[in-house]
């Protein structure tokens, strides 16, 4: 889960002509692709070495999540460019989820795609992540399209019920990070019930079957401390470490977390 210095090297001083001939957007224009857009704010000494791509919350927008400073200064610190990625009516689309509508799967990938073509983010420099519904849709972007992501890093979010079968998920998960308050209500991490139809899932059962998935060694789990946060930190996946940081909060996605999350998942400052 670290950076190959060459490639870090070349991808820095390759960024100024793909932005130079293809960039259009970014600060307050907005990045549009075919099914919905995203707002992008880079790093303003030019040492840009990847990209975190963030889903918001419920009620949330690309916009708003751009005025959460904290958020985004943390992602520029660590070298990368922070992408608000923009829901449909404050919410994503997913399996079980409560708000269906667009493709958001579809509208993901196409999001990929256009932060290559624009700026020259491949996989290995994009990480995911969101709070929330939003940490959610991250979760299912990781299961359906994760070759797209080097890691994730998230907050207060999981899958809903029923939960994909390991198999319904890609081999080759990206290494996670993954952070949950005992006191949280909103999502607890034992889920809850929305309505009728509808019911968030367990955290620790949705870990274990990506962990199952990565194959990765949980009997050499170990514990490790992010942010003053007790984590299980389990080795041996496909492509790095699961990582789940059980914190005594609630319902929040906190720039310090951010900050430890990014470290663990090799985007270091």
């Amino acid at each position: 889960m670290r950076y190959d210095l060459l490639a870090v090297f070349l991808f820095v001083v390759a960024l100024p002509s793909i932005a130079s001939s293809a960039v259009s957007c970014g600060g307050s224009v907005i990045c549009s692709v075919k099914d919905g857009n995203y707002r992008i704010e880079l790093p303003k000494d030019g040492d840009i070495r990847g990209v975190y791509v963030y889903f918001h919350g419920f009620k949330g927008s690309a916009a708003l999540q751009m005025q959460q400073r904290p958020l985004v200064e943390t992602t520029l610190a660590h070298h990368l460019a922070y992408v608000a990625v923009d829901g449909i009516d404050g919410s994503w689309s997913f399996p079980h989820g409560a708000r269906p509508g667009r493709d958001d799967k579809a509208f993901i990938a196409e999001v990929f795609d256009d932060l290559k073509s624009r700026y020259g983010f491949t996989s290995e420099k994009t990480i995911i992540g969101g709070f929330s519904i939003g940490a959610s849709m991250a979760w299912y972007t990781a299961c359906q399209q994760g070759e797209k992501a080097a890691a994730m890093v998230t907050f207060s979010g999981v899958f809903w019920n029923p939960l994909p079968k390991a198999e319904d998920c890609i081999a080759n998960l990206p290494p996670i990070v993954h952070f949950h308050g005992t006191a949280d209500q909103t999502f607890p991490l034992a889920g809850r019930a929305i309505g009728k139809e509808f019911h968030q899932g367990n955290a620790f059962d949705s870990m274990a079957l990506m962990r199952k998935r990565a194959k990765c060694d949980v009997e050499n789990a170990k514990s490790i401390t992010l942010d003053g946060i007790r984590c299980e930190d389990v080795p041996g996946c496909i492509r790095g470490d699961s990582i789940m940081c059980i914190h005594n909060g609630g319902h929040e996605a906190r720039a310090d977390m951010l900050d430890a999350g990014l470290t663990a998942a090799g985007f270091s400052k």
